[in-house]
C-alpha cells in the first residue's frame, strides 16, 4: 500500500492512503539506520509504501519503502551535531512567520531560513505577524525588512491572525498546495492556522511574560487537510536554525543577490571576503546589498549557529 506521512512521533507514523485511510505504521529496525544520517528517516510529507499486519487484533502498518523526495527542509539536530533533522519533505511551499517583538525574529534567523529553503528548492512567503499590535517603531522595522527581502525577490505579506488582516490573501496562495507553517514559538503559527481554518481547533498559548517567548504548543510536525483544497504542515517552534551540508563556496550561491553578481566578481570562486574586484563587496559599498545580508552570510561561513542546540523539537 502507499500512502503519506501526516504525523510522526519519533517511533509511530500515521501514514493517510489514497482512498482517504488512515494508518498508524512502525519502521523495520535495520530500516531505521541503513545509511541514514537523519535522527527521523522519515518525515511528515514523504510518500511511503507499507505492508499491513495485524497483532492483538489491530492492524497496523509496516513502512518498507520512501519514495524519492522532490524536496525537504532540514536544520541539524539539536542533540547530534553530525545528524540532520528533516522538518518535512514534498513541500510546495514554506511560510515563514515573522515577528518584531514578543517573541523578535532576528535577520539573522530568517536568512539561515531561507539559505536552507533554497538550498532544497521550497518556495518560501515571508509573513509579518500581529502587525495590529505594533507600535510606531516596530511598524517602521517591519516596513524596512519588507523593503529588504522584497528587493531580492521573496513575497512578503503584513498580516494579523488576530483581526484577519489579509488572512484571504494567504489563503489564496494556498490553494492547491502543500504549504509548511514554520518560525518562533510565539510568532502565531497555531494563531494563523485557526483563522485559516477555525474547524482544526490547534492549541494556543499566551506568550510567557517572565521570558517573552512563546510556549510550546506543537511537539510534532503535522500534516492537516483544509477544506479549500489545500495542505498545511504544522511544524514546532524554532529557536535557533543550524546550516547543515553546505560547502563554504556554494553558500553565497543561496543568497539570490549574490548569486546574481556573481558574474561579475574577478575570480569565478570568489568569496565575496577579501578578494579584489568583488561584485558583492562593491555592491554592499554601495548600499545595493543589505549589510545585514552580508553579515548573515559571514556568520554562515564561520560556522556561527546561533545557539541552535538550546532548541526543544523532540528529536526521540
Amino acid at each position: 500500500m502507499t500512502g503519506t506521512v501526516y504525523k510522526s512521533t519519533g517511533s509511530w507514523y500515521t501514514v493517510k492512503t489514497m482512498n482517504g485511510k488512515f494508518y498508524e505504521c512502525r519502521i523495520k529496525g535495520r530500516f531505521r539506520l541503513e545509511g541514514i544520517k537523519s535522527t527521523n528517516p522519515i518525515a511528515v510529507g514523504d510518500i511511503v509504501e507499507f505492508e499491513l499486519e495485524t497483532k492483538n487484533n489491530a492492524e497496523t502498518g509496516v513502512i518498507n519503502r520512501i519514495e524519492e523526495r522532490k524536496n525537504y527542509i532540514v536544520r541539524k539536530s539539536v542533540n547530534l551535531s553530525k545528524q540532520t533533522h528533516i522538518i518535512a519533505s514534498n513541500i510546495d511551499q514554506v511560510f515563514l512567520l515573522i515577528t518584531i517583538d514578543n517573541p523578535p525574529t532576528f535577520s539573522s534567523f530568517i536568512d539561515r531560513f531561507l539559505v536552507t529553503a533554497e538550498a532544497y528548492s521550497v518556495k518560501t512567503v515571508l509573513l509579518f505577524n500581529k502587525v495590529d499590535s505594533y507600535d510606531e517603531d516596530a511598524v517602521l522595522e517591519v516596513k524596512y525588512l519588507m523593503g529588504i527581502y522584497r528587493k531580492i525577490g521573496y513575497e512578503c505579506i503584513e498580516i494579523s491572525a488576530t483581526n484577519g488582516k489579509n488572512i484571504d490573501k494567504v489563503k489564496t496562495l494556498m490553494v492547491d498546495k502543500v504549504s509548511m507553517f514554520a518560525g518562533h514559538s510565539g510568532v502565531g503559527k497555531s494563531t494563523l492556522v485557526n483563522a485559516i481554518e477555525p474547524a482544526l481547533d490547534l492549541k494556543t498559548k499566551e506568550i510567557s511574560q517572565q521570558h517573552m517567548q512563546g510556549q510550546h504548543t506543537t511537539t510534532f510536525a503535522e500534516m492537516f487537510d483544509l477544506s479549500f483544497g489545500a495542505k498545511i504542515i504544522d511544524t514546532p517552534g524554532i529557536k535557533g536554525f543550524g546550516v547543515v551540508d553546505m560547502e563554504r563556496e556554494e553558500v553565497g550561491d543561496y543568497f539570490p543577490e549574490f548569486f546574481a553578481l556573481k558574474q561579475d566578481c574577478k575570480f569565478n570562486n570568489c568569496l565575496h571576503l577579501k578578494e579584489p574586484k568583488c561584485a558583492v563587496k562593491e555592491a554592499l559599498e554601495d548600499d545595493e546589498v543589505s549589510y545585514s545580508r552580508y553579515r548573515s552570510y559571514l556568520q554562515i561561513l564561520e560556522g556561527e549557529d546561533e545557539h541552535y542546540r538550546t532548541d526543544n523539537w523532540d528529536e526521540k
